[in-house]
Parts: C-alpha cells; sequence; structure tokens
C-alpha cells in the first residue's frame, strides 16, 4: 500500500464524495441513452446531509472495545448527491435501519418532490436492514433494469454473501466502502482472535482463508522453540491486496487501485473500491472508476473539515 489518499482529517470524506458524484454523472450520462430502467441505491443513506466530525466511533456499537478518537460521519450527503444528478437517474432507494435517520430520509424525499423533475414512485425509502433488503432484491429479474449501488456503512455491516449476490445479477455497479482500519484493529499481533469476531470477519470475507493470508507462523526463541502466528508487517497492504482479488473472484470488472482515506494521524480507515457485474459493459465501467479515482489520488490536498 502506498500513499494514495493522503488528504487526511476529514478531508477524505469529501474525496469520498467527490468520486461517487463524478461517477453518477457519468454513469446517468451513459445509461439514459440504453433501453433500461436503471436506480441508484443506498444501502446505507444515513440522513442525507453532510455532518462534521465526530468524537464518537461508529464501530462502537458492534465493538465496544474498538474506540477511535476521531471519526467523522461517513454518509454525509450521498443521498442528495445522487438526488442531484444531471440527468437523473429513473429511480433512488434508499436504505436506512436507523429509525431517526430514516425519518430524515423521508423528509429529504419531501424536498425532492416539490421538485417538477421528482414523482412519487421516483423516490423510494426503506426502513430494513440493507443485506436482507439487497439479497431479496438481487433474487428478482433484471433483464430490463441496471442500478448502482453505494454501500457506505458504519463498520463491518456489509455481509460478503450480499455482495456475491449483487455480483450474480451481472447488472449492477457497486462502490463500496471497506473498513480496512476496522479489520485491522481486530487481527491481533499475536493472532488469537475471540471467536464472535473471527466469525465476523468470515462474515466480511465470506471465508475463514484470510487467517493464512494475515498471518505467518513465527518461531519463538524459547527454551522450548515454540511457534506462534504473528500479524504480517505490511498488514495494510496485505488486506487491501486480499480484499480486490476477493472482488475480482465474483465481478466482471474491479479498480485496482482503491482510495485509501486516512485520518489526521495518516492512518488507513477505510478503502473506497469499485466493481462492476456486466459482462459487457463492466470494462467500460471499471476504467471509468479507475481513472476518477486515479485522478483523486493525485489531487491536492483537500481543505480538512472543520
Amino acid at each position: 500500500m502506498n500513499n494514495r489518499g493522503q488528504n487526511f482529517g476529514g478531508g477524505w470524506t469529501e474525496q469520498k464524495l467527490e468520486c461517487v458524484r463524478k461517477y453518477l454523472h457519468a454513469y446517468t450520462t451513459i445509461m439514459s441513452k440504453q433501453p433500461f430502467r436503471f436506480a441508484y441505491i443506498d444501502a446505507f443513506a444515513g440522513t442525507g446531509y453532510r455532518e462534521t466530525e465526530s468524537d464518537e466511533d461508529p464501530n462502537e456499537l458492534m465493538f465496544p472495545d474498538l474506540v477511535s478518537s476521531e471519526v467523522v460521519s461517513f454518509h454525509d450527503g450521498s443521498a442528495r448527491n445522487a438526488l442531484e444528478v444531471k440527468p437523473p437517474f429513473m429511480k433512488y432507494v434508499f436504505i436506512e435501519k436507523n429509525i431517526n435517520r430514516y425519518a430524515e430520509l423521508l423528509e429529504l424525499k419531501k424536498e425532492f418532490l416539490l421538485k417538477a423533475e421528482f414523482s412519487e414512485d421516483m423516490i423510494e425509502c426503506e426502513h430494513r436492514d440493507a443485506n436482507e433488503y439487497l439479497k431479496d432484491l438481487c433474487q428478482k429479474s433484471w433483464k430490463n433494469h441496471r442500478a448502482l449501488v453505494f454501500l457506505d456503512p458504519y463498520g463491518m455491516q456489509v455481509e460478503w454473501e450480499t455482495l456475491e449476490s449483487i455480483a450474480d445479477t451481472q447488472s449492477i455497479d457497486l462502490w463500496i466502502l471497506f473498513p480496512i482500519g476496522t479489520v485491522n484493529r481486530l487481527l491481533k499481533k499475536n493472532g488469537e482472535i475471540q471467536p464472535s469476531l473471527r466469525t465476523r470477519l468470515d462474515l466480511c470475507f465470506g471465508e475463514p482463508d484470510w487467517y493464512e493470508v494475515f498471518y505467518q507462523l513465527a518461531k519463538q526463541i524459547s527454551f522450548f522453540d515454540e511457534e506462534q502466528w504473528q500479524k504480517m508487517g505490511n498488514i495494510f497492504a496485505t488486506i487491501e491486496e486480499y480484499f480486490i482479488e476477493r472482488l475480482q473472484g465474483i465481478f466482471k470488472g474491479v479498480a485496482t487501485n482503491p482510495l485509501i482515506l486516512r485520518n489526521s494521524k495518516n492512518v488507513p480507515l477505510y478503502l473506497l473500491c469499485f466493481a462492476a457485474g456486466n459482462p459487457r459493459g463492466a470494462p467500460i465501467a471499471a476504467k471509468i472508476a479507475q481513472q476518477i479515482l486515479e485522478g483523486m489520488q493525485n489531487s491536492p490536498q483537500l481543505t480538512l473539515l472543520k
């Protein structure tokens, strides 16, 4: 892993939104000329509004022992960005499990329904678990439909089975924020990981083989010449490579240059990744995404949020 995406602190939130915003425009421009109905699906839609930094770690609810001192809300503005893109999508689906954020999404829907280009059936808000909703949706016929899905979770909520369901449609382009920082914190240096956390990592990667990838056997210098597992030294690069290879195993096209989103201490928090499932369109989609990611990686440092 190199120094891609070195816009520390809150600036990376704007990077994430800008990458997806650029792809949204490219996507609707292309799809508006195709004979498909196409939708935008935000699976962790939040409130639709952009917020500032917070001391609350979104991973604390799932992993109480993993609390970061500096966290930015990861969902700020993604729903609103999609509603403002031109040309528009034919359908918008915003999924949010939290009842308070769901209520704010309903208010966002009311706001945009006042505009002439939107109708009641164009914007759908779902108060459901994102994994369950997406797996159900992916079981339907996609012959005449296409979609762009944005997975921007608060932590490790996205299950690998959900990604497989998305890939199996061969009709969906995907942007996903992968929690590389949380994964790293779960990987204890001595390899002793609680069973519940190993199960969580299995769900995230879709297999238990990650353990042998992220750890190596090392002999300890002792009277008994013992052996034990030790975490790889270049662990962030190892996690990134492993996750991208996993995506390439199920999607037809994957951007190989994910954007590394770091905090103010230069510690990787997330990887912004892209994958596409359609056999014909995936190579072009991945190329567009890679160009957007490359442009963001080479851009000057953004102004940090206050």
